[in-house]
């Protein structure tokens, strides 16, 4: 995709990842975008202003008191003039004063001053990225509308390895073309997406759950109402911070939930990436159950409604698209074929939920994705990218707004 004309402005601060940089500028100019830098301190123990500004061809602005650069830009027009603004890499440090609305150098005053949208590349040390602290400065950011790309698995500078490493610069771009191209793409189409585990109670205390985090639904419903579908998300119980300018509607149990779907209709696409149990428990307590009085209950099951079936039979309100997920321990395409035919759904994304895959309440997956034409095997990568590249996928299915709009 080309960037021409694209204004990126890009924040370099203090980790090894930095050097990528180089690389990534001359990605976006050879695609047409115009970079310009900010570079903070610790930044430039990794990479000089002049090797960027001879690859950007434009000045590196790296002073919050500089009276020249205040005279000739000033930060807040160097804030407001870019398209996007590309923070990497996104460090721990500059993560905690982005989400504590800092403005104590020239790239946080920036990051306060903007208006413009903003990517961020994290990149850290494993242990720095799993800290309590960190995914709390990033679910404030991420409410904040803040987008991210990365991070990726491997070695790292400091000898161990994990989940920590920035976003390779092609990954960057990627999601830099991303940004552009899905402004506006999925205007005037509805979309649902269910995501979470459902609760089947036994009594008014205990429930039959699972062990979904419900990450990769709210990743997808970010995704489609960022592409600017009308986007209604129907969720199970969950941690996981509510996107913006997504409809929420919270359930509990599988019957819930297909209520809820059916009430949203009509929509244009219905993601069903929910982990709805396959059963619950015929006729539980109206009390809590009690181990002292009496022997261990007997609990009954019954089949639970399937909501993935029953909105790909729905009829003439059947939505052009719908796509369910099949978690599989093994044998994972071809049980997740069989499961494609019948459930009557459009695609299937398969995933290994293997206790060693990690899938559930992580943040990588393997995806297949499984249509009538055929199976494409995605690479590992993380859930929001893989919440990217099905709306990508989904809006080259629907083509072109419905012409009775939102």
């Amino acid at each position: 995709m080309s960037l021409e004309d694209k204004r990126i402005l890009l924040i370099v601060s203090g980790g090894i990842a930095a050097y990528k940089c180089l690389d990534l500028i001359r990605r976006l100019k050879e695609r047409g975008a115009r970079t310009r830098c900010v570079l903070t301190p610790a930044g430039a123990e990794f990479v000089t202003a002049l090797s960027l500004a001879a690859i950007s061809e434009d000045k590196v602005y790296t002073d919050l008191f500089s009276l020249t650069d205040e005279n000739e830009m000033g930060h807040i027009r160097l804030s407001r003039e870019a398209d996007l603004v590309v923070v990497a890499p996104a460090t721990a440090d500059l993560l905690a004063r982005m989400a504590a609305g800092m403005a104590n150098d020239l790239a946080t005053t920036v990051l306060l001053a903007t208006d413009k949208p903003v990517l961020a590349a994290p990149a850290m040390n494993v242990r720095m990225w799993d800290h309590p602290a960190t995914r709390g400065n990033l679910q404030v950011l991420g409410q904040r509308g803040i987008q991210f790309v990365g991070p990726g698995e491997g070695d790292m500078a400091c000898g161990e390895w994990g989940l920590g490493r920035m976003a390779e610069p092609h990954e960057i771009v990627a999601a830099i073309e991303a940004h552009f191209a899905r402004d506006g793409l999925l205007r005037g189409f509805r979309a649902l997406v269910t995501s979470g585990a459902t609760w089947e109670p036994i009594d008014p205390v205990r429930v039959i759950a699972n062990r979904s985090s419900g990450r990769q639904g709210y990743a997808i419903a970010d995704a489609l109402a960022r592409a600017g579908a009308a986007t209604t998300l129907v969720s199970g119980p969950t941690h996981v911070p509510v996107p913006p300018d997504v409809h929420l509607i919270r359930i509990e149990t599988a019957q819930e939930m297909l209520d809820a779907c059916r009430a949203v209709f009509p929509v244009d696409v219905a993601v069903c990436a929910a982990a709805v149990g396959d059963w619950r428990v015929a006729g539980p307590a109206a009390q809590k159950l009690k181990k002292e009085t009496g022997p261990t209950p007997t609990l009954t099951l019954e089949e639970n409604p399937d909501v993935l079936a029953s909105l790909a039979a729905a009829g003439n309100n059947r939505p052009s698209l719908v796509i369910g997920f099949a978690a599989e321990t093994e044998n994972v395409v071809d049980n997740a074929i069989r499961k494609r035919r019948r459930k009557g759904c459009d695609w299937i994304l398969a995933n290994d939920v293997s206790p060693s895959s990690g899938t559930f309440g992580g943040e990588l997956t393997t995806i297949h994705l499984v249509t009538e034409a055929g199976v494409e095997d995605w690479p590992r990568m993380t859930k929001v990218a893989v919440a990217e590249r099905l709306t990508a996928e989904i809006a080259g299915a629907l083509g072109r707004p419905p012409a009775r709009g939102a």
